[in-house]
């Protein structure tokens, strides 16, 4: 059972769940700050057009926002993996069907990035604000634009992040492998592009785990 779904000693369940979201929202800040940071600084943009000069305090009110949802994301993952892992442990033929279902949640992952679905909330992470924009220089402004932006990055990248999930939330080259393909397709120049490429990448990773899992049977 990965001690990110363990309690420590003494440990309380609310106790074990506030120290996860801690991990996850620094985890999630390490991870999304690459792509994160243009799309503030167009958010600055768009404020500073309109003569506002509080520029600092609204970006990182945009920034919490952003992140805050992210943080709403960690708190329904921690039960599911709680539960997920404790069944693991608690019962053999679970344990044994693990390998199976990570190949199953990474072969998946990739096919979603080939979707409409996919594409449509990359775009709106590429593009929000548009550039050339102008928004209103208010804290609810601010809060609502991060927590959009929020929404459709978490919806856009939650195939990704559910490989990092199943593969090893703690795992620092699993991590960095994430992270650099999410910063990758919403960056780059073509990010669609970039996107597809990425899932087929992994849909032959997925298809490799399949592989390796059955020969383990």
């Amino acid at each position: 059972m990965s001690m990110a779904w363990r309690r420590m000693p003494g440990q309380t369940w609310i106790e074990a769940a506030a120290w996860f979201l801690a991990m996850w929202i620094v985890m999630m800040a390490a991870m999304m700050l690459p792509s994160l940071a243009p799309m503030l600084g167009r958010y600055r943009q768009a404020v500073r057009c309109t003569g506002e000069s509080r520029l600092a305090p609204l970006t990182v009110l945009a920034g919490l926002g952003y992140f805050f949802v992210w943080a709403l994301f960690g708190l329904a993952v921690f039960p599911l993996g709680v539960a997920l892992a404790t069944a693991g442990m608690e019962h053999s033929e679970v344990a044994c069907a693990v390998p199976v279902a990570v190949a199953v949640v990474v072969l998946l992952a990739g096919a979603v990035q080939l979707t409409s679905w996919k594409a449509h909330h990359l775009a709106c992470c590429r593009e929000m604000p548009a550039r050339g924009a102008t928004l209103p220089a208010d804290a609810g402004t601010a809060w609502r634009q991060g927590v959009r932006l929020g929404l459709h990055c978490g919806l856009s990248c939650a195939n990704l992040t559910a490989i990092l999930l199943v593969v090893g939330v703690m795992d620092l080259r699993a991590m960095a492998l994430v992270t650099a393909a999410i910063t990758a397709e919403r960056l780059a120049p073509a990010g669609k592009t970039v996107a597809r490429a990425i899932g087929v990448v992994v849909i032959g990773a997925g298809l490799l785990l399949i592989a390796q899992s059955a020969g383990l049977r």
